[in-house]
C-alpha cells in the first residue's frame, strides 16, 4: 500500500503583485492569476522514497500539500492506491518543516495521539514503546520538547507519525533548521527508518545531498510555475559515498548546474 499517482496537476493562485514576477511577463496583474505548478505528472512505488528537488519558491511544499490533501489542485488530481485524494487522511501522514510537537504534552503523550483510537490500553503502551524505540528516545519519555533537542524533537516528531501506521510519510523540509551535525544523524535516522517499515515515503528538500544521499528516486522541479525536468531512479547502493562512487558525484554536479550553481564543494 501506498502507490501514488500525480495525474497533470497545476495550481494557480490569485495574483496580488502590483508588479510581473518574472521578466517574461507571466503571472502579470493583467492575467490575475499567479501559476505556482503546471502540468505536474509523477507516479510514486509503493514503499519508494521519492526526494524531491527544486530552487526555493518553486512550489515543492505545495506540491506536497496537495498530494497530502490540504489544497486542492486547479486542474489534475492525486490517486492513492487507486482512491482519489479530496481531504487529508491517518493513511498519508504529513511532517511539517516546522516543530509539530504539543509543547503541553510529554514525549509519550504526544506519541500517544497516533494510537488513540486502540481500544486496548496494553496495546497502545506497547505500540508508543516500539516506536519511542525505533527513533531511539528511550530514558526520554516523560520530557516535554522544551526539554529536548532539535534533532530529538523531530525523532520524536518521526514516532508519533509512525504509531499511526500510515501507507504514505509526507515530509516537508524535514531538517531544517537543524544544526549539522544533528542534520547528517536526522538524515541517517530517516533513511533507517525507511528501511525498516518499507513506507512509501516523499521527502521535499533543498538540499541535493541529502536527495541523492536518501532517495530510490530524485525528481527535480524547475523554477516557477514549477515543470518536472528530471525523474531519475538512483540505482546506488547504500551507504553512499560521493568520494567512492564516481557516477553519484558526476550527477550531483550535472543536478548543481541544473540549480545554476557552476561549482560545487
Amino acid at each position: 500500500m501506498g502507490h501514488i499517482l500525480v495525474d497533470s496537476i497545476s495550481k494557480e493562485y490569485p495574483n496580488r503583485r502590483k508588479q510581473a514576477r518574472w521578466g517574461n511577463g507571466s503571472g502579470s496583474p493583467s492575467s490575475g492569476i499567479l501559476p505556482v505548478l503546471s502540468n505536474i505528472n509523477l507516479e510514486v512505488g509503493d514503499g519508494e522514497m521519492v526526494c524531491i528537488l527544486g530552487p526555493s519558491g518553486c512550489g515543492k511544499s505545495t506540491l506536497l500539500r496537495i498530494i497530502a490533501g490540504f489544497e486542492t489542485p486547479t486542474t489534475g488530481s492525486v490517486l492513492i492506491d487507486g482512491q482519489l485524494v479530496v481531504r487529508p487522511s491517518s493513511d498519508n501522514i504529513f511532517v511539517f518543516q516546522s516543530n509539530g510537537l504539543l509543547p503541553w504534552m510529554t514525549v509519550w503523550e504526544n506519541v500517544e495521539l497516533g494510537v488513540r483510537k486502540l481500544p486496548d490500553l496494553r496495546s497502545r503502551e506497547r505500540k508508543v514503546a516500539e516506536q519511542i524505540e525505533i527513533v531511539e528516545l528511550e530514558g526520554f519519555e516523560h520530557h516535554y520538547p522544551y526539554q529536548l533537542s532539535g534533532g530529538m524533537q523531530r525523532r520524536a516528531e518521526l514516532a508519533r507519525a509512525l504509531a499511526i501506521n500510515p501507507n504514505v510519510m509526507i515530509m516537508d523540509e524535514p531538517f531544517s533548521g537543524l544544526d549539522f551535525l544533528t542534520h547528517m544523524k536526522m538524515r541517517e535516522e530517516v533513511v533507517n527508518m525507511h528501511i525498516f517499515t518499507g513506507k512509501t515515503t516523499l521527502v521535499v528538500t533543498h538540499d541535493i545531498d541529502d536527495a541523492l544521499i536518501m532517495g530510490d528516486r530524485i525528481v527535480v522541479l524547475g523554477v516557477c510555475p514549477a515543470q518536472v525536468r528530471l525523474n531519475l531512479r538512483l540505482d546506488f547502493p547504500r551507504p553512499r559515498d560521493f568520494q567512492k562512487l564516481p557516477e553519484l558525484n558526476k550527477l550531483r554536479q550535472q543536478i548543481f548546474l541544473m540549480q545554476g550553481v557552476t561549482y560545487a564543494v
